[in-house]
């Protein structure tokens, strides 16, 4: 049975830091920096049986933004729609319900994404960025 939970407390954080390791060069790289994320995002995780087989987190205001990051799936279970069950619960959570604007990035997910409405920035030159 697949499932998901907003539960904080049922999160396997070392299973995330395992498969954050390898999703992105920005994402947190120690289980410390995992746990600091996770205490400051609404987090996801996404269970099979009750195994953690995936997560993603919002950081929000609860109003006006969210910023989705950290979305994955085990490379075992990709390919059977478990992303985008993930996605669907994520956007139908009620203490999400009054966010206007919803941002991510994505390389390669794309078509995913695009299934729920998000397309590319209307004005991406109003957009600035700073990395360190």
């Amino acid at each position: 049975m697949i499932s998901v939970s907003t539960d904080k407390n049922k999160l396997d954080i070392p299973f995330i830091l395992s498969e954050l390791r390898d999703v992105s060069w920005i994402a947190p790289k120690t289980l410390e920096e995992v746990q600091a994320t996770i205490a400051a995002s609404f987090c996801f995780g996404i269970y099979l049986n009750d195994k953690q087989i995936g997560f993603c987190r919002v950081i929000t205001d609860y109003v006006v933004f969210a910023y989705v990051m950290d979305v994955f799936i085990s490379e075992e279970f990709r390919g059977n729609g478990y992303s985008s069950f993930l996605i669907n619960a994520m956007l139908a959570e009620p203490e999400l319900q009054q966010v206007k604007i919803w941002r991510l990035a994505t390389s390669d997910a794309h078509f995913l994404y695009e299934k729920f409405g998000f397309k590319a920035l209307a004005h991406p030159e109003k957009m600035m960025e700073k990395i360190i």
